[in-house]
């Protein structure tokens, strides 16, 4: 959740090069905080100082870094004035320049704001995934593959999971989430986050989202358990906006058992001129049955790309564990597909205290 800065202390305007961009940050306010709170969208990740997509130069000005992993900084880096924007307090005008930016990205600014949920529905797609629904008090504007972050009615536990709806009805957000042993959140969706129960929610987070305007380009889809979610929301939205164009849907799984939702796929495959979904099992061997793709998800996406020769000038995005992405990224390059038409969210394990617990979209 975005914390409210403390409007008491002395305000500072950061300025973002090459941009040419201007905000204000109160002190005791990262930068990164400040940029969701007035709709800038800067190219973020964990939001925790642990994977470094947020990664800049500090130009100029006094700024303290709050605590942060040396895997996303190393010391060198710290050294030539490298900062981490999700963990950057300033303490004087700042002047940053920015290593990684969208020009796209800038221009689909959403300030975050926090809603009041409901959950209206829990639902077992697998054993331990579920579909999650929430009702919102107020309409959330996000753009399809965005996430939220939802925090427990104790408050006690926040975790971020992507919309696995498209943003043609902003007051219902469904998730798609990952249950696993003693997790914080995912726990208690057989519990006591039953229909009914409160939640705050805080959004729209995440810079893989739908580009808009490219219907005459591939469209490859890749995912994994939970990342399934952010990539049925950009297929709604693209299918709204254009259904006669190209897409291809790759899921990995490792049995048929962590399978759901195969018969709306198939009604997709016949409505759509040319969608294709293509489940991946990698744990099938023993399992005569099956007929589809087995293998690891992206040894299926190379050999798919190859046959059907759809990589050059696709636009590409992939959601799931780090494993996946880090295995489909050289794919996706090698395929031919442009490096700044690939898309990507990691959903990395979140931790308190040290102990990892569940997948948490970036």
């Amino acid at each position: 959740m975005v914390s409210k800065p403390d409007t008491s202390k002395p305000l500072h305007t950061v300025r973002l090069q090459p941009t040419g961009t201007e905000f204000g940050v109160y002190e005791g306010e990262t930068v990164l905080n400040a940029g969701f709170r007035q709709g800038v969208a800067l190219i973020h990740g964990c939001k925790e100082g642990q994977c470094s997509a947020c990664k800049a130069v500090l130009l100029d000005g006094d700024a303290e870094m709050l605590k942060y992993s040396t895997f996303a900084l190393p010391e060198s880096e710290r050294d030539s004035n490298h900062v981490l924007l999700c963990r950057t307090i300033p303490f004087s005008d700042l002047e940053i320049e920015l290593l990684m930016f969208d020009e796209e990205l800038l221009s689909h600014s959403v300030a975050v704001s926090e809603f009041s949920g409901k959950v209206e529905t829990v639902e077992a797609l697998t054993q331990d995934i579920r579909r999650l629904v929430l009702s919102l008090d107020r309409p959330m504007t996000f753009f399809a593959g965005q996430y939220a972050d939802i925090t427990l009615p104790d408050r006690s536990t926040t975790r971020s999971y992507s919309m696995g709806n498209p943003p043609s009805d902003p007051s219902r957000l469904e998730f798609i989430i990952k249950k696993y042993s003693g997790g914080r959140f995912s726990s208690r969706l057989d519990g006591d986050l039953a229909k009914g129960a409160k939640v705050a929610v805080s959004g729209p987070y995440g810079t893989c989202f739908r580009r808009e305007h490219r219907d005459d380009a591939p469209l490859v889809l890749i995912g994994g358990g939970s990342g399934l979610a952010p990539l049925l929301a950009i297929l709604e939205d693209q299918i709204a906006e254009a259904p006669q164009r190209q897409i291809r849907l790759y899921y990995g799984a490792r049995t048929q058992a962590d399978l759901f939702w195969l018969d709306r796929f198939q009604s997709l495959e016949a409505e759509l001129p040319d969608f294709r979904f293509i489940p991946a099992l990698s744990a099938a061997a023993d399992d005569k049955q099956w007929e589809g793709e087995r293998g690891f998800i992206h040894e299926v996406v190379q050999r798919g790309l190859r046959a059907e020769s759809i990589g050059d000038g696709a636009d590409a995005y992939a959601c799931g564990p780090p494993p996946l992405i880090d295995a489909v990224l050289p794919v996706l390059q090698m395929a031919g597909v442009e490096p700044e038409r690939i898309y990507f969210d990691k959903f990395t394990p979140a931790t308190n205290n040290e102990k990892v617990e569940e997948e948490t979209a970036l």
